[in-house]
């Protein structure tokens, strides 16, 4: 993976080269005389194109995009939650470039993609800056046929040895040092084979154990009782012997 940046006007794109290369070239995403473009990471740009192919449910509203023949990316602008979210949904403060959350985000998902763990493949953010505050958007590869471990609890489909990958997955994370601050049952996906995957790495970071681990797996914890009322005994109690596994 090569990890480029580039500014054009008032944006700034931290991109995969070699991602942007290939899709380019299958599909003439950019003109001769702008090769990479801030309009990539517009909604906009996609539509008019007939290139959107579905949306996901959520703050922010991602959408999945057929960017080459064989492979779909999603686009999810950063978008504020909470209370904070009524001043401003989409600006932030900007404190430098490489402090900006999109290319944190890009380049810790980038570190961890190569060293093999399982995180969706960084395409490309965008900074866009205006003054002292920014707004931000990013693309990544999208895995195929993936679903959200949520809906796989609220089906009742999350089996015993799904859980335990699951936990095994989690676990790994840790080794590395990763701080998933929004561990929760959205953001791990289990692909057609049953491989969970980690996503949405905004605002993680990676640190020397510590609490954070057992906090990570507290918050996951919630999460599973909400999409799985009643049952988080019978369905933490494999996810931990998962993780248990790995020691």
């Amino acid at each position: 993976m090569r990890l480029a940046a580039l500014q054009q006007k008032n944006g700034l794109i931290l991109h995969d080269a070699d991602s942007l290369s290939d899709a380019c070239a299958s599909h003439q995403l950019s003109s001769p005389t702008h090769p990479l473009s801030t309009a990539l990471f517009e909604a906009a740009y996609w539509r008019a194109r007939h290139l959107v192919v579905g949306e996901a449910p959520g703050r922010g509203s991602s959408l999945f995009l057929q960017a080459r023949d064989d492979e779909q990316w999603v686009l999810r602008p950063y978008q504020r939650g909470g209370l904070i979210a009524k001043l401003s949904q989409q600006r932030y403060i900007w404190l430098g470039v490489e402090r900006t959350r999109a290319f944190r985000e890009v380049r810790l998902t980038a570190a961890l993609y190569e060293q093999g763990l399982p995180v969706p493949r960084p395409v490309a953010c965008c900074v866009t800056r205006f003054g002292l505050t920014y707004e931000a958007a990013l693309l990544t590869v999208r895995i195929p046929g993936a679903r959200a471990l949520a809906s796989l609890l609220s089906a009742g489909e999350a089996d015993e040895a799904l859980l335990k990958r699951v936990g095994a997955m989690i676990k790994r994370f840790h080794q590395a040092g990763l701080d998933h601050v929004d561990l929760n049952a959205r953001n791990i996906l289990v692909d057609e084979a049953g491989k969970p995957w980690l996503i949405d790495l905004d605002r993680c970071r990676l640190r020397p154990p510590g609490k954070w681990q057992a906090s990570n797996l507290q918050r996951l914890e919630r999460s599973v009782v909400k999409f799985a009322p009643g049952q988080v005994e019978n369905l933490m109690a494999p996810l931990y012997a998962g993780y248990a596994d790995t020691e």
